[in-house]
């Protein structure tokens, strides 16, 4: 399985991490890249970008070195009905947005809980995929979840940090998101979450656990910019007709 894309990747803006989007353009141009997203972390991460960084993103040029860039955003859910701390007139302007869990922005609750949280997210139309949902820390209904991206037409992310360093304890509960999404017919992107330009497209451990699943290659949005455009391109859809 052949990857040309990664949306998920973090410049110095997001405070801790380590490389600019030049850096990142340019190692995915190494690797051979088509596509990169360019997702910092909203504002209320400690350290993250103000938000008129994330509004200005349209100043970046449409492509850098042969590899196209999408200006997005990684932004935290803020509370139990689903609120990200990216207010709506900006999501309006990215051309992607990615949504997760994290620990300086949300304090966990029970299983139930935080399986409501997730489910309110989903339901969110600007949301387009829902990061490392495999965090122990956030436990989560995984059946329901799964069937709620199927719903919805959320993507999930399989985390190749999250099998590294990253959210320790996610490995068992990633893969079983990927069953649950081979055996509903969902499709999964896969992403870096690289915070050091030499990591972008680095899906290693991921790739191996969607061939031991024999994960279907039509499943797996980072196999096609044109599968990702066109999925883009409904969600924006179902945007206007809800608005």
């Amino acid at each position: 399985m052949e990857f040309v894309l990664d949306v998920h990747n973090h410049t110095i803006s997001s405070g801790h991490a380590y490389s600019t989007i030049m850096e990142i353009a340019k190692e995915a141009s190494n690797k051979g890249l088509k596509l990169i997203g360019i997702t910092d972390h909203g504002p209320k991460m400690p350290g993250g970008p103000h938000i008129y960084h994330i509004a200005n993103m349209r100043v970046l040029p449409e492509e850098m070195y042969g590899v196209e860039i999408l200006k997005g955003v990684e932004a935290n859910i803020m509370d139990k009905n689903g609120a990200l701390d990216v207010p709506e007139k900006i999501l309006k302007s990215l051309d992607i947005i990615l949504a997760g869990f994290h620990t300086p922005c949300y304090e966990t609750g029970s299983r139930e809980e935080n399986t409501e949280t997730i489910i309110n997210v989903m339901k969110n139309n600007y949301v387009d995929v829902i990061v490392h949902p495999g965090n122990p820390q956030f436990e989560i209904d995984l059946e329901k979840f799964v069937q709620t991206a199927k719903e919805t037409g959320v993507l999930i992310e399989i985390n190749n940090s999250s099998f590294r360093k990253s959210r320790r304890g996610s490995k068992d509960n990633c893969i079983k998101i990927a069953k649950l999404c081979k055996e509903y017919n969902v499709p999964i992107i896969v992403g870096s979450d690289s915070h050091f330009a030499p990591d972008v497209g680095r899906f290693d451990v991921v790739e191996r656990v969607l061939e031991d699943i024999d994960m279907p290659e039509e499943l797996v949005i980072n196999t096609s910019v044109e599968k990702l455009k066109e999925y883009l391109k409904a969600r924006r859809a179902k945007r206007m007709l809800n608005n």
